[in-house]
């Protein structure tokens, strides 16, 4: 199974450090890897399941699939004022 790099940021990084690496099948989408990403920090799997997901810098469904050859992002929610 291929070897995915997903970066973190901002709250998702404080919790979790800069980046995680996991393996997902051949073909695996950009939910399968939220999910997996989540299994994989079961403390912040709420936060993770409310990120948006980029690839190769643009913001991505559920359904694009990932590859070990893209450069894969989490990004959590942001609030301020």
């Amino acid at each position: 199974m291929p070897l995915l790099t997903v970066h973190c940021y901002a709250a998702l990084r404080e919790a979790a450090g800069a980046r995680v690496e996991l393996e997902l099948p051949a073909g695996s989408t950009a939910g399968e890897l939220k999910r997996a990403v989540a299994e994989q920090l079961p403390d912040h799997a709420a936060l993770v399941e409310r990120s948006a997901v980029a690839v190769n810098r643009r913001l991505v469904g559920p359904t694009e699939t990932v590859g070990p050859e893209d450069e894969i992002a989490l990004l959590p929610p942001v609030s301020g004022g």
